[in-house]
């Protein structure tokens, strides 16, 4: 373990006419609402259709509705307009139809109701009835309600998992107001006091343990004794780790030197598919239910970086910093090898394997499957893959997944809440 004096953070230590940007070019727009191709228009049907007849949120308000994001990952890899509806068959068997909530929300008390799920249906007729407003411009939409306030609503999107995050980068990357809805609502169902590490900005402070390499930060929170003890086993229960080391956490948290921010978000990219396809786990049936959303995450911040306001680029990166950090700990703090993806033996597969797997193996219609394929050729393809790092992880996935794990025994998994003992977390 090292220390360096100096701390290194330019989004919060700048005046506020200057911000920071991670540049690089935007992922390929599809304007899905406009094409008149078949494929595309049959993905704005379903986009719709689920819209139309599935809550953003079920089985007792836990689990989320992924139809967009399998839906959005298999279009954009390829699928044919014949596969797109075997996935929404498949995606609509499992889903719930809307519920009425048990009142109206309004622009005057709209904030009164952030976390409760069980406004859903309210949260996205109030984003609708605005839209209308808006004159059916989504993304004026999104800068009141996302991006404008004390305590914007983009500094909380890693809540519920991220999945509100992964939602809006579909609405960019389809160009879909449906989405964009479904965006805002569900960041405001599962809307939480994590935001206060974003908002307030007491919590970032020098840390003694400053490194510009993530997996160096890693492997010194899996050496701290600190966190010995809070976890026996894997667990979605981040709770622990704010109410009994906030302190340590945020030592960690604010380690990571972001004084490159662009090569240090590159990093962060190989960081998230490495705590996905290099622990001990990533193997079968047992590949890390957890740690692909981190991977899914940080695709969606690379998808939106080129898109979101500048002033939210160092924020954006650090938030998932947070969610990375808090799950890595949860989930027992496990080994990362980068030698199980460096010495991973392609046998002469390449991304077109991948895609096949993606879109005709018998786990094509599994949406966290098809979406990390898609992550790892994503970030492939923005940073170079001169040694093969990305490819080997994919076609590592591609050939051995079988299912997820990372399950702890409990039958609930939980996420934190500030202000409760826990908030039940909707996967």
């Amino acid at each position: 373990m090292f220390t360096i004096p100096s701390f290194k953070l330019p989004s919060l230590s700048l005046a506020k006419s200057r911000f920071p940007t991670i540049d690089f070019p935007a992922v390929e727009i599809h304007d899905v609402e406009t094409a008149a191709e078949k494929r595309p228009r049959t993905l704005k049907h379903l986009l719709k259709a689920n819209h139309a007849n599935y809550s953003i949120i079920y089985h007792e308000l836990r689990f989320h509705n992924h139809c967009s994001h399998i839906l959005g990952s298999a279009y954009i890899l390829g699928a044919t307009h014949e596969h797109l509806n075997d996935i929404y068959d498949k995606e609509a068997s499992e889903l719930e139809p809307w519920r009425d909530a048990p009142g109206e929300i309004s622009k005057d008390d709209w904030r009164d109701f952030l976390g409760k799920r069980e406004y859903q249906r309210a949260f996205v007729d109030f984003f609708e009835d605005q839209l209308v407003v808006k004159g059916y411009d989504w993304k004026s939409l999104l800068h009141e309600y996302l991006y404008e306030g004390d305590e914007p609503l983009i500094n909380n999107m890693i809540s519920g998992l991220g999945h509100s995050l992964i939602h809006l980068g579909y609405a960019y990357e389809l160009n879909s107001r449906t989405v964009a809805i479904e965006a805002l609502a569900i960041g405001s169902c599962f809307h939480n006091g994590l935001h206060k590490y974003l908002d307030d900005p007491s919590y970032t402070k020098p840390s003694p343990k400053q490194s510009s390499s993530l997996l160096e930060i890693l492997e010194q929170v899996k050496n701290d004794k600190r966190f010995d003890g809070l976890y026996d086993h894997q667990n979605g229960d981040m709770s622990k780790i704010f109410e009994k080391q906030e302190g340590a956490f945020l030592e960690y948290w604010n380690a990571w030197d972001l004084s490159d921010p662009k090569e240090q978000f590159k990093e962060s990219q190989k960081t998230a598919t490495a705590v996905l396809m290099a622990t001990p786990g990533a193997t079968h049936a047992d590949y890390d239910f957890f740690f692909v959303h981190l991977l899914t995450t940080s695709h969606a911040v690379r998808i939106l970086l080129p898109l979101v306001p500048a002033k939210y680029h160092i924020s954006l990166v650090r938030q998932w910093w947070l969610l990375t950090l808090a799950v890595y700990i949860s989930q027992t703090r496990p080994d990362i090898e980068l030698g199980r993806i460096e010495k991973y033996d392609l046998k002469g597969q390449d991304w077109k394997f991948v895609v096949n797997k993606a879109l005709a193996s018998p786990r094509s219609l599994d949406a966290h499957f098809v979406k990390a394929l898609r992550a790892m050729k994503v970030a492939s393809e923005t940073w170079g893959d001169a040694s093969q790092f990305y490819l080997k992880s994919a076609v590592k996935l591609a050939d051995e997944f079988e299912d997820w794990g990372g399950f702890g025994p409990e039958d609930d998994v939980v996420l934190y809440h500030p202000g409760q003992s826990s908030n039940q977390l909707n996967i």
